[in-house]
């Protein structure tokens, strides 16, 4: 198991390559375009490019129109290999998956958080960038058909509404 650990440079990568999936279907997309539609900073999405770029995930090219393309389909490639692309591991152990949590030692709840980083690998091994995409295109349909009530807001279906389970006293 490679160790996974979750941080903003992971993130980053995954929320701009998503973007690049999005919009590069005509032409490059500039990172500048993505840093403003995501608000991420320029140099920060430069350097995470760089590395993804290393890894075979994505493609450039230089000059007007310039700009990235993802190098595989969007279906042919995970979140996972995104994050290890720009070199973060997911991994919720507190010693990097190394068993010297305590002085030298393995803490009592290792291989719990062990097992855990592995199935956030998998989780993540499993969603590839279409699939991702997909899931937000569904669910920005679902929100848009949701009827307004008479005050601007989103009306809340009846069945939606129905007691959850609490019980008033």
């Amino acid at each position: 198991m490679t160790a996974m650990k979750l941080t903003t440079k992971g993130r980053y990568a995954v929320t701009a390559m998503l973007d690049v999936a999005m919009h590069a279907e005509q032409r490059p997309v500039s990172l500048a375009d993505v840093a403003r539609r995501q608000h991420l900073s320029l140099s920060y999405l430069e350097q995470l490019f760089a590395r993804l770029r290393r890894k075979g995930l994505v493609s450039s090219s230089r000059g007007p129109g310039g700009g990235y393309r993802l190098s595989r389909r969007s279906d042919a490639i995970t979140v996972a290999e995104i994050i290890l692309a720009v070199d973060e591991p997911v991994d919720v152990t507190r010693c990097g998956g190394q068993a010297n949590c305590t002085h030298r030692s393995q803490c009592l709840t290792h291989d719990l958080w062990t097992d855990l980083s592995q199935q956030v690998e998998s989780f993540l091994s499993e969603r590839s960038l279409a699939d991702v995409l997909h899931r937000y295109r569904e669910a920005r349909a679902a929100r848009e058909r949701v009827p307004e009530s008479g005050d601007g807001q989103a009306a809340i279906p009846i069945a939606a509404s129905a007691d959850t389970g609490s019980k008033s006293r």
